[in-house]
């Protein structure tokens, strides 16, 4: 049991970062060649379907990181990463609700002055490095954990 749980939070956690690399450098790039009137076109009509891919790996990371504290807690040293790691995601998460999601639905709205999009998206783009940052490192401290 322990090791699924180990599995779903390290893999969980590395594909969070993979899907956020991908948004990041995929989408990121591809958003920094149109005009501001076409950005928010283009993130409107497809902003759905970054959720649909986070999601699932946001549960698995999660579910991971709860059974893997839970059954190393008597672990001191295992313990102390998985709650690193567990802070990390924390972070992350909180960072996306408090910014990144109200930003998000301001690009789907439409309703940011255009002049002010893309230093915003700018914005957006180099925060998001932060997130990308957060969900490998939580990978990193899940596969130090279970080296103990």
């Amino acid at each position: 049991m322990k090791l699924i749980f180990n599995i779903l939070a390290i893999s969980g956690s590395a594909m969070f970062a993979g899907v956020l690399l991908a948004i990041g450098v995929l989408l990121g790039g591809y958003w920094k060649s149109l005009l501001a009137p076409d950005f928010l076109n283009a993130f409107s009509d497809n902003s759905q379907f970054i959720p649909r891919a986070i999601a699932p790996v946001t549960i698995a990371a999660l579910v991971g990181l709860a059974g893997s504290i839970w059954l190393s807690w008597g672990e001191k040293d295992a313990r102390t990463l998985w709650l690193w790691a567990a802070a990390c995601i924390v972070v992350l998460l909180f960072f996306t609700m408090v910014w990144f999601a109200p930003t998000n639905a301001q690009f789907a709205a439409r309703s940011l002055p255009i002049e002010q999009v893309p230093a915003k998206r700018d914005l957006w783009l180099m925060l998001h490095n932060f997130r990308i940052a957060l969900a490998a490192l939580v990978s990193i401290l899940g596969v130090m954990a279970i080296s103990r």
